[in-house]
């Protein structure tokens, strides 16, 4: 079948990105709106102590999937270098193996996350009212993990080569499933966590069949088949190159995040359900940046693999751009009306207060993270992400590590745990933007001597 891609080596950036980066937008906000269901369900019709439940695993959850989205990131950047060089056997390669790494990776990450949730569960110190449900969740949630990686390495593949609208087509089929399978599983079988997890994973298998099935029907150096199924030693080892430290990138904001939940876990049962309700807006701003982020690293990979440096440092800051301006203007309408969106979750008054509190604070600071994310995206676009990946760790893990026993021990409030946010942004901003600033003039110098 015909294969219809956007190029993104020629025309204007600005539309260009915009053309780009919406069917992601959309897929990300449709991704968030379905695991908001999720939430949404649960508390409105199996309790608060259920919406605590499934809240208490949220950062444990995100600490996988986050290294597998950074796993589809690498896949992404170097797919769409050697698709932009219009190297075929390369780009043929890279998808092989990297359904091969994505797979494994995936069914890892399952067996990993089973067996140590009750003792990470533990180690956070979860409240005995919502342990059990978290712990059912968890095992039931993790299964999904492998369907999650396939799905991502198919998404990375489509968007290394231009095309966004397959995948938003694909999860938004499989995010209707969801809904539906929510309210099923919950409001008539009365399933409980136990239904919102399963739909979950039923919807992950669902959204993945359809993106690996959709490649091996593509027509291109990128379509997936059995045929060609072999592992590339070269190859894996340029893709993990970029995708580990991608995916550690992902997860180490998400260990950080552990030492925080133990912070919040360390005040009343109100207080966490209410960061829990408020904390379900961070995904949805944080995801809509990210497609922005996306497009940094596509265009960018793609336009140094066909030699065109002029328009490198453009696509940067058109996406810096569009991430900011995005995030200013839904973190602005969540500051101003924190409790509209939080009735969707909860009709207990003292929760939702709780939530508006952490929806202030953030909805003021997203904006500020742009200069971090887009800039480590944008030094993946040009290959680089071990430099990155250690300032990463020094300024968003060991920062708010220390920050939550020295600012946070101090003070003892919540608000003290969600400005922690903004300051490592800002920190480790300045030091991504310093190096990529130092790799990006290499880089440019690098391609002008070439004949």
């Amino acid at each position: 079948m015909k294969t219809k891609i956007q190029s993104l080596t020629t025309g204007s950036l600005a539309g260009g990105i915009l053309v780009f980066s919406l069917p992601l937008v959309l897929s990300n906000v449709l991704q968030i709106v379905f695991n908001l269901s999720d939430v949404a369900v649960v508390g409105r019709f199996a309790g608060d102590t259920a919406l605590g439940a499934v809240g208490s695993t949220t950062i444990f959850v995100s600490l996988f999937t986050g290294f597998l989205i950074g796993i589809g990131a690498g896949v992404n950047s170097l797919a769409a270098l050697f698709f932009g060089a219009r190297d075929d056997r390369a780009v043929t390669e890279t998808v092989h193996t990297s359904f091969i790494i994505a797979l494994a990776v995936g069914v890892i990450l399952w067996l990993a996350g089973t067996l140590s949730a009750n003792a990470v569960l533990t180690l956070l110190g979860t409240k005995a009212e919502f342990f059990d449900g978290a712990l059912l969740y968890l095992r039931i949630v993790f299964t999904g993990l492998p369907a999650l990686a396939l799905y991502n390495f198919g998404s990375a593949v489509w968007s290394a080569v231009g095309n966004t609208k397959k995948p938003l087509a694909f999860l938004s089929a499989a995010g209707v499933l969801n809904v539906i399978l929510n309210l099923v599983f919950v409001i008539v079988f009365g399933l409980g966590v136990a239904g919102v997890a399963l739909a979950t994973v039923i919807s992950q298998y669902v959204s993945a069949v359809l993106t690996v099935a959709s490649l091996t029907k593509a027509e291109g150096s990128f379509r997936l088949t059995p045929k060609s199924l072999k592992f590339s030693a070269g190859k894996a080892k340029r893709v993990l190159a970029l995708a580990v430290p991608a995916g550690c990138q992902n997860a180490i904001f998400a260990v950080a995040n552990l030492f925080i939940q133990s912070g919040v876990n360390s005040f009343d049962a109100t207080t966490v359900e209410g960061c829990t309700a408020g904390a379900n807006f961070d995904y949805l701003v944080y995801d809509v940046m990210a497609a922005f982020y996306v497009a940094a690293s596509s265009f960018m990979a793609q336009n140094l693999g066909a030699g065109k440096r002029s328009r490198i440092l453009k696509s940067y800051f058109l996406s810096l751009f569009y991430s900011f301006a995005i995030a200013a203007l839904i973190g602005g309408v969540i500051a101003l009306f924190p409790k509209a969106f939080l009735s969707l979750f909860t009709a207990d008054g003292t929760v939702a207060a709780a939530g508006a509190r952490r929806m202030r604070i953030m909805g003021l600071s997203y904006c500020v993270s742009a200069f971090m994310d887009c800039t480590i995206a944008a030094s993946r676009g040009l290959g680089k992400t071990a430099v990155p990946t250690f300032i990463v760790i020094m300024g968003s893990c060991v920062f708010r590590v220390i920050w939550v026993y020295t600012v946070f021990a101090h003070f003892g409030t919540v608000d003290s745990l969600y400005l922690l946010y903004v300051f490592s942004w800002t920190l480790t901003a300045a030091a991504e933007i310093a190096y990529f600033a130092a790799i990006c003039r290499r880089t440019v110098r690098d391609l002008s001597l070439k004949p």
